[in-house]
């Protein structure tokens, strides 16, 4: 598969200033299919003095015009799209049909969002006396996950163009071919040069150089919570604006009038998305005790539908980790109805879909990010206790809740510490707010919370 043996820094790609490169492994088996440059700080060094250069000129673009750029980079990510899919598939190892529709879809949509916002966004109001500007907040530095590699970028780089800051982008080692695509589109679209810079690296490397440069003025992160903290921690002895994008516990609350069949399958589908790598699925089922046995019946049923239709988990690490939270959740009492810790292929990161009934709130697996292919379902007892278990954990970053009156389910979702809920299985919107309560994060992502994020605020008084 082809890969860039270089940066792309101020507009072109540039070699590395180190030797050694990142092999990046196809999970599903487990073959190598490319190399990377490892980055350096010497690379981070040299993209952020690249994007410091350019922005005085990019903040100073008119918002129309930095709109038309972000729409020039959809129109090639639409045209790229298939080449996307299998770039993704080929690195990640999700299913080709759910790589084309969400990892090559979904950003196309977040990116033309971003083109609208920049060319209708209030960057100047009057407040009494004053007028307030929205002035980009300088350099950011972005640092994205490999689970969502493209759409993660996407997210981070629209809104941060749109505002009028520059980037400097490190994407997750396991990935980077797609971000190496991304560059390429970036480029195709004439964005200047300087305005998007691209080192590939690992992230105690390349990623801390990122956080910790003096050049970068916000660290846009997304990934695990431990390493969240560390970068807040970076960040805010140098008093530099984060914005993280952390781990999740997501509870599916299905209340006792819920169409009972559509919640179990909607929310065992939610899980299995991307072999279950998705920070803000629905890994806990709470179904309340009447309707419980009929849930995990269901449940089962509906996961052995998936068998042969998620991918790998994305690398050796990542898999045995998902094995290990399967044996845990059976030593400290809980039921396999359907999947379990043995690999169901001999090559590939494989894990079969797993469902555990039995699951009490203070279990492991009720408490801890998993991230593959695994439903908890909880009983409850009445509302209090539902909402005492869906709220019983560190995280807070999305839910959802299910009942046969939409006014219901609106008022168990209020009630909930989590920064977005889906009722009734409510559709993917680009436009609303993304982002964590509690340990899950700090700030938003998408639509104009998205882009507040890479703004900062200037009034003059008159």
């Amino acid at each position: 598969m082809k890969a860039h043996d270089g940066m792309y820094i101020d507009g072109a790609w540039r070699p590395a200033a180190g030797r050694d490169t990142i092999p990046v492994v196809n999970p599903a088996d487990e073959q190598i299919i490319a190399h990377v440059p490892a980055g350096t700080a010497e690379d981070v060094d040299a993209a952020v003095r690249a994007a410091r250069a350019a922005l005085p000129a990019w903040a100073a673009t008119a918002p129309a015009e930095r709109a038309e750029r972000i729409a020039a980079l959809r129109d090639v990510l639409v045209a790229r799209k298939d080449e996307i899919a299998e770039t993704v598939t080929a690195e990640l190892g999700a299913a080709l049909p759910f790589s084309q529709a969400v990892h090559a879809g979904v950003p196309v949509l977040v990116a033309g969002s971003y083109a609208e916002l920049a060319a209708s966004y209030a960057f100047e109001e009057k407040v009494g006396n004053s007028t307030v500007y929205a002035e980009p907040v300088g350099v950011v530095g972005a640092i994205t996950p490999w689970n969502y590699p493209l759409h993660q970028i996407v997210a981070k780089v629209a809104p941060a163009l749109a505002a009028g800051c520059t980037v400097v982008l490190k994407p997750a080692e396991d990935t980077p071919l797609t971000a190496q695509l991304f560059a390429e589109a970036v480029h195709e679209a004439g964005v200047p040069a300087g305005v998007f810079n691209l080192v590939t690296g690992l992230g105690p490397v390349a990623g801390q150089a990122l956080a910790e440069h003096d050049g970068v003025d916000l660290v846009s992160f997304t990934g695990s919570t431990a390493v969240g903290k560390q970068i807040g921690a970076t960040a805010g002895a140098a008093v530099k604006r984060v914005a993280l994008e952390l781990g999740g516990k997501s509870a599916n609350v299905i209340l006792p009038s819920a169409d009972l069949a559509r919640a179990v399958a909607v929310g065992v589908a939610n899980v299995m998305g991307n072999s279950g790598q998705t920070c803000s699925a629905w890994t806990r089922m709470l179904v309340h005790t009447s309707r419980y046995d009929e849930a995990v019946a269901l449940a089962a049923e509906a996961a052995a539908k998936y068998g042969d239709r998620i991918g790998p988990l994305v690398n050796a690490k990542q898999h045995a980790r998902v094995r290990g939270y399967i044996e845990k959740g059976v030593a400290e009492g809980a039921r396999l109805v359907a999947g379990g810790p043995e690999a169901p292929r001999e090559q590939g990161y494989f894990v079969s879909p797993t469902v555990f009934a039995d699951v009490t709130p203070e279990m492991t697996i009720a408490q801890e990010e998993i991230f593959g292919p695994v439903v908890s379902l909880i009983r409850y007892e009445d509302e209090d206790d539902a909402l005492r278990i869906a709220n019983g954990t560190v995280y807070g970053l999305a839910g959802a809740v299910w009942a046969g009156d939409e006014a219901e389910a609106v008022a168990f979702a209020r009630r909930m510490d989590t920064g977005q809920v889906d009722i009734n299985g409510g559709r993917f919107n680009p436009l609303a707010p993304f982002g964590g309560y509690k340990q899950s994060g700090v700030g938003r992502e998408l639509g104009s919370h998205g882009l507040a994020e890479y703004l900062q605020t200037k009034s003059l008084q008159f």
